[in-house]
């Protein structure tokens, strides 16, 4: 059985996350997803999630394509995760392109395209600008 394995804060929900999870389910049998603990979120961004961890994992767990949801709680760990689970393949957003290519050693790395003219946080950027939020 082939082991798919990806990363992310998956905020605000929107297609170019599920665009991102199909595609990486189609590179093996089981996918795989680390969600971006609040704290490691803030760490990054120096802002929390709009979405609580528990909330963002709920929602990752409830789509077909994911067989396991897990919380990612530091950036440095990603090669105990990848080992942890087995993963045959690690899928990121090209966005990320080159920056994970050190666990090649352990895995397959691959890197696809972003959904053009999706990004979290530009929507958060236009709710905010709206006043609703």
């Amino acid at each position: 059985m082939k082991t798919v394995i990806t990363f992310g804060t998956f905020d605000v929900f929107h297609v170019g996350h599920i665009n991102l999870l199909q595609r990486a389910a189609s590179f093996g049998d089981q996918l795989f997803v680390g969600v971006s603990t609040d704290a490691l979120n803030y760490s990054k961004k120096s802002r929390y999630p709009i979405y609580n961890e528990a909330d963002r994992m709920k929602i990752i767990n409830s789509l077909r394509y994911v067989n396991l949801c897990f919380p990612e709680e530091s950036l440095e760990k990603k090669a105990e995760y990848i080992k942890y689970y087995k993963a045959d393949v690690l899928v990121m957003g090209n966005d990320w392109e080159g920056k994970f290519d050190q666990f090649k050693s352990l895995c397959e790395v691959v890197y696809l395209p972003r959904t053009p003219s999706v990004s979290t946080t530009e929507l958060i950027e236009v709710i905010s600008s709206t006043g609703n939020a």
